[in-house]
Parts: structure tokens; sequence; C-alpha cells
């Protein structure tokens, strides 16, 4: 029928968004000015802006814009620069209110119990019942930035198959995607500071966001009666009116999004500019995608409980890179025979054997795995961390996101 989505199967469609702040081009403080430039041709603001390849919306909060595909794309090869692009036109809006776009997880100096304004436009309601239940004036809520990758699957067989492989290698991510180590204006002993937020902010309803990585399942209906009846059941005498009463509820860092066949991965920092954010999505296909052929693997770690894997994730978090995993049978999961190993050298391991990665996904990842995580390279160049010096780490992320180009010490 005209209009229908295209039947994608596993790896067969791929969807990204991109979530950045707009901040002052002197002071850096952020900006809630989103709506100053989603803007359609008549002058009225909209929630979602088409432009070509890619579209702009809002977010929950006025200082965060967010860029995504514009329906599915078949390869990941070439988005960075158009997402660069548009980042440049976003600028170009921006330039004539004083403001820029700024990168990375979290804005290191923003006080979200003052600077936290809600969008107010069409999606308001969804955004005041998600405040009137959790209060969005948290870093949880109001400060963090994400990358999202939607993976395509067609078929409860492919779902299963691509759940497993998400879940296995979730807990690594933070390892090679952290990217907000400081909070409040000083270091929090976190390099991802956003997803330890984050895993915290729906504690009220703790079903909402679980262990962040999500439970195992067999089918498409035992993860609707798992998972999403659950939250559903949890949120009723809070949402009566069941305004949250959607599958994008679920905060698990990867989601099932059966209106359009994909699970997204949630739990990726943005990093300094789309060239690294790209280069490191790509990394990721091609891990979950080699654990998603691989039956062994698939079923060691549906045996993994998510609270046992939210323990990795939980090192990760704080150490990202420089975590020490030595949780045997994980590590067996993966591939690996060693008792214990760092993080980075499991990604090592993990990028050295994918055959088909980009030789533009390669080198970014050797940086990575050199220089550390983005969040490692925020330390080393904000040196004692005051505020002069993390207000010149603020500029240089703004100037490597307008120059596509990877921040290194």
């Amino acid at each position: 029928m005209p209009g229908a989505m295209p039947v994608l199967h596993l790896f067969e469609g791929f969807g990204v968004e991109l979530e950045y702040m707009i901040v002052d081009r002197n002071d850096f403080r952020v900006r809630p000015i989103s709506d100053r430039i989603l803007l359609d041709r008549e002058g009225n603001v909209v929630d979602e802006l088409e432009q070509g390849a890619l579209s702009w919306s809002n977010e929950l909060v006025l200082h965060v814009v967010e860029l995504k595909t514009n329906g599915p794309v078949r390869s990941l090869a070439g988005l960075d620069d158009i997402f660069h692009r548009d980042i440049l036109a976003v600028n170009e809006r921006l330039n004539p209110l004083g403001a820029r776009l700024m990168p990375s997880a979290v804005h290191p100096l923003m006080d979200p119990n003052v600077e936290t304004r809600l969008w107010p436009y069409d999606n308001s309601p969804i955004y005041k019942a998600f405040d009137r239940i959790f209060d969005c004036r948290g870093h949880g809520w109001a400060n963090l930035q994400s990358v999202h990758l939607n993976l395509s699957f067609h078929g409860e067989e492919e779902f299963v198959r691509l759940h497993g492989a998400i879940r296995l290698l979730l807990p690594l991510i933070p390892a090679v995607g952290a990217a907000s180590p400081y909070l409040d204006g000083r270091e929090t002993g976190y390099l991802d500071s956003r997803l330890e937020m984050y895993r915290k902010n729906c504690s009220k309803i703790f079903s909402v966001t679980g262990h962040v990585v999500p439970e195992s399942v067999v089918s498409i209906e035992g993860y609707r009666k798992k998972i999403l009846g659950r939250i559903y059941d949890d949120l009723s005498t809070f949402d009566p009116e069941g305004i949250l009463r959607y599958e994008w509820v679920n905060a698990r860092g990867a989601i099932a999004r059966f209106d359009r066949n994909t699970i997204e991965i949630r739990v990726v920092d943005v990093q300094e500019c789309p060239m690294s954010d790209l280069a490191l999505l790509t990394v990721l296909f091609h891990a979950v995608k080699h654990f998603a052929c691989n039956p062994n693997a698939l079923h060691a770690g549906d045996t993994l409980t998510e609270d046992r894997l939210s323990t990795v994730l939980q090192d990760t978090i704080r150490h990202g890179e420089n975590t020490i995993l030595s949780d045997e049978k994980y590590l067996t999961c993966l591939g690996f025979s060693e008792k214990s190993l760092r993080a980075d050298e499991v990604w090592n391991g993990l990028v050295e054997s994918m055959t088909e990665l980009p030789d533009s996904g390669r080198r970014v990842m050797e940086i990575v795995l050199k220089e550390g995580t983005l969040a490692s390279r925020m330390k080393k160049i904000a040196g004692e961390c005051t505020p002069e010096q993390l207000l010149e780490l603020c500029r240089a992320l703004c100037d490597c996101l307008e120059g596509n180009r990877l921040l290194i010490p």
C-alpha cells in the first residue's frame, strides 16, 4: 500500500538520532531556545522539521535539539557528512541568536534546578506527565544528550536474536562511548555520569528503567508481558489517563520499537563530532551482528541475568575503558578464555575480528583505544577542572563539532 514501511530484515535498516545542547557563544551556558529554530515556512513552532535526509526535532527540554535520519536508511556509510552538514545549518540559525550547538553527553556546568525549561508545545502533555511523576529538574532528565541507534528486525526469530545480542554487548558500551566525566562543575568519579544519572532517574517506579540491561526474552509476547506489561501496570496509579502507556516509556538501555520493527540502543553518549558518533555506531553494529549470528553466544548470554550484566555495566559506567572485567562466564560469552581482561582489551579483540569494518571506523576506534574514551580525553584537557578550564573544554568541544574532528589532547 502507498506509504507502507518497507520490510527490513536484520541489519537491512538503520536509524540514527543525535542530541545536542544549545549554548551561548560566549559564556557557554545552556540557552533554552530550540523553539527559535524549529520553525516551519510560516514561522510556526513545530516539534519536527524535515530537512531532506534528516529531520530536526525537539526534546524534553528547550535547550536540546535532536537530529535524526528521516526514516530508515540502508547503510551507516556517509551519514557523518550528512549530520555534519545539518549541524552547520543549525548553527547558521543559532548564530544571530548568539548561540551554537555543543556536543558531549552532559553540560559540565548546568544547574538543572534553575535552568530547566520544558518544551511547552505539541508534546507538552507527555513532558508534563513525566515531570509530575518523576520531577524532571535533575541531571538524569534535563541535562543529558545521547545517541540512539535503531536496528531493524522482521519477525519473532530475528527479534529474539537481535535482542539477545544487544543485551550481551550493552554492558561494554560505556567502555568506548563514555563522554560525561563532569557535573556541577566538578569530576563525578564516573566517566559516564549521564548513564549513572539515567539509571536512577525513574527509581520511583523501578520497572520503567529496570536494571538498564533488559531482561532475557524468548518471544515478542514474552517481551510484552515481562517488560511492557509490568511497566504499564506500575505506571497506572501515577498515570490513570494512560498518557505514557506507549512502548517508548520503557527506559532500558535498549528498547523494542514494535511500531517500526527496530530495537533502539540508547546507552551511547553523544561524542564530539558525527565522524566519531558514526564510527562508534558502525563498530556497535558489527559487534551486534557478530553475536546475533552466534547461537552459542546467544544461548550462553540468555543465562546471564539482567542484574548480573548490570553489575558489569555499573563498572564500565564508572571506569570506562579502564574497567577490569572479571566475570569469567561473561568473558566466555564474549569469546574470551581469559579470567580477567581490561575493557579496552576486549574491545580491541572485537574490533580486530571485524573484517568488514570500514577503514574510517577502524581509524577512529584506534584513536579511542589508544587515547581513551572521550571522557578520558576531556579530563586530560580540563586538567584541574577549574571553571575556566571547563569553559575552554566547552569551546574545544563546540569547535570539534563544527569542524567534524576528534578531540585529541
